[in-house]
């Protein structure tokens, strides 16, 4: 294991340890601001932080679903009010995860702060630090971005097997969007740490046409990849317009004028439109064509990696992570043993890696979590037979059922703790709820939710349990096996499909298939509880509000049914 860096001044411990006792809990946080205020989060998003203790996640808040404001990047601001509710140890470690925007955060009255070392290099470690906490004198550590996603995904895969290739690949970390490392003989080093493939992320955070396609605004850089991902689906790519692309450098910088494109188009394929209307087949070739070039590239990269190392298991993490046509892609080449992702992949998750390494070098081991680790303020129930019945009742005669149950996801994927829940063989269900209950655009697919002894019934393709949990793999659904999930297939063929193998993982979704399974029902759509634009849903008041707002016709809260 790598060692802690070592303070050359002793501190008294005032709130904070050193990061040399074993004894302490982890405080993982990522709350480095953003270069400036702006209408929505710009070099910076998606703040949390993460309290662990022996290997296991005690406390983990994203503040997007406290704030109510989507991808918030403003924790420090938080802080001040945060910190005397999270029921903190009177001793702890604090490590800070540093951005390519800066290293350091302050809360409003200086209480809370913290400066880090100002990384020049990537280091698979942790960097010395000083600030307060509470307003005494302590002990930090900063952590580079790259390093906090690639260990996010070990709290959900925690046997960190030999030979293995740790990937990052994001819009852009401490010192670039793609870095990688190689696990071997007990030890983890860097391979490579670039902005080479920037271009790529590019195309989905950064880019005048992809996001004029979409009508997203520039600074709307957090909703667009998930957008562009699903649109793709309903075009063909095309080799001509690769190239088209490439030569005119994506059509990257049109943001004021977008006539260039117009013109090119016309010219090379007699497009003659001048708006980019969604139902258009050419602009749907362009979607498709981006999201081919990038699942093409990046698994290149990837497997040009494995090839070079040797490498037998993959930890994949960072943003790009969440593209699943693309992890399919890698999952599938067969060039490694095994693949493991994060559910909470994006910058979500960074807190939780942060935490993780430190804990990881106190202990030597993590323990295994599930995906409902978003506890701040909620309260776990048993589950009621009685609940669990209205909801099919409802479920079967059409209906739309809303669940907040426990704790929330970690992530941007709602897996049975924050879902709307529907049946999935009628297209018109899947319509109301993606349109009309939540105003999401016309083109955006939902997921469907089975038991995995059930997933033969949908697709001929091997399910891959330890990713279908967490949404992060698609499949393709045969048009004979469509029947009973017609509702929840894309356009293109393909389910985005969430599996659930065991009671333990989530009760009351689990027994709720279970008893629909008896009725003919064997899968659901699994949509995130929230409408356009806002965060998942969190508290028990902000899913009665949604419900009403949506006009569900049920909710599941905290195992209780309440009816429309």
């Amino acid at each position: 294991m790598q060692k802690l860096i070592k303070n050359s001044t002793a501190l008294p411990y005032v709130g904070v340890g050193s990061g040399r006792d074993p004894g302490l809990p982890t405080l993982g946080i990522y709350s480095v601001p953003d270069r400036g205020e702006y209408k929505w989060p710009g070099f910076t998003h998606d703040h949390s932080l993460c309290l662990m203790e022996n290997g296991k996640i005690v406390t983990y808040l994203h503040l997007e679903r406290y704030s109510r404001r989507k991808y918030d990047n403003r924790l420090h601001l938080y802080l001040d009010e945060l910190a005397p509710r999270l029921e903190l140890p009177e001793r702890f470690d604090v490590v800070s995860v540093n951005s390519f925007v800066g290293t350091a955060f302050l809360s409003p009255t200086g209480r809370y702060w913290f400066d880090s070392a100002t990384p020049t290099r990537p280091v698979v470690g942790l960097r010395a630090g000083m600030g307060h906490w509470n307003g005494q004198q302590a002990y930090f550590h900063g952590i580079d971005h790259e390093l906090a996603h690639v260990f996010s995904v070990t709290p959900f895969f925690p046997d960190i097997h030999e030979n293995s290739l740790f990937v990052h690949f994001d819009g852009g970390a401490t010192h670039g969007n793609f870095s990688a490392y190689l696990y071997r003989n007990g030890k983890l080093n860097k391979l490579e740490c670039h902005w080479e493939l920037s271009r790529l992320s590019k195309w989905f955070n950064d880019n005048a046409l992809t996001f004029k396609m979409l009508g997203a605004e520039p600074g709307e850089h957090c909703s667009v990849p998930g957008k562009l991902m699903g649109y793709a689906a309903f075009g063909t790519p095309d080799d001509e317009i690769a190239q088209w692309l490439v030569e005119n450098d994506y059509f990257r910088d049109i943001w004021t004028d977008p006539s260039p494109f117009f013109h090119s188009a016309r010219r090379r394929f007699g497009f003659a439109a001048t708006d980019l209307d969604l139902r258009d087949a050419f602009v749907q070739n362009v979607a498709a064509t981006f999201q081919w070039m990038f699942e093409n590239e990046a698994t290149k990269k990837i497997l040009e990696l494995q090839a070079k190392t040797g490498a037998e298991y993959l930890y994949y993490a960072g943003g790009c992570a969440l593209n699943i046509v693309t992890n399919t892609k890698i999952v599938e080449s067969g060039a490694f043993r095994d693949v493991f992702i994060p559910p909470c992949c994006n910058d979500s998750g960074l807190s939780v890696g942060a935490a993780a390494f430190v804990e990881w070098q106190k202990h030597g081991k993590l323990y295994e979590h599930g995906p409902y680790l978003n506890n701040f303020g909620t309260m776990e129930c048993a589950v009621e037979p009685e609940t669990v019945q209205a909801a099919a009742e409802t479920i079967m005669a059409g209906g739309i059922v809303g669940v907040c149950n426990g704790a929330g996801e970690a992530g941007p994927r709602a897996l049975g703790n924050r879902s709307l829940l529907a049946r999935a063989d009628d297209p018109r269900l899947a319509y109301k709820i993606s349109v009309e209950c939540k105003k999401r655009e016309w083109y955006r697919p939902v997921a469907p939710v089975v038991l995995s002894k059930n997933a033969e019934r949908f697709t001929d393709t091997p399910v891959k349990h330890s990713l279908a949990r967490f949404m992060l793999l698609d499949y393709w659904v045969p048009e004979e096996k469509r029947e009973g999930i017609t509702g929840a297939v894309h356009v293109n063929g393909t389910a985005r499909m969430q599996t659930f193998q065991s009671r333990d993982e989530n009760p009351f979704v689990f027994e709720l298939l279970s008893l629909l399974e008896t009725q003919g029902v064997y899968a659901l759509i699994n949509t995130s509880f929230n409408a356009a634009g806002e965060p998942i849903v969190h508290t028990s008041e902000q899913a009665l509000a949604s419900q009403r707002s949506m006009r569900l016709d049920g909710l599941v809260l905290n195992q209780k049914w309440i009816k429309k």
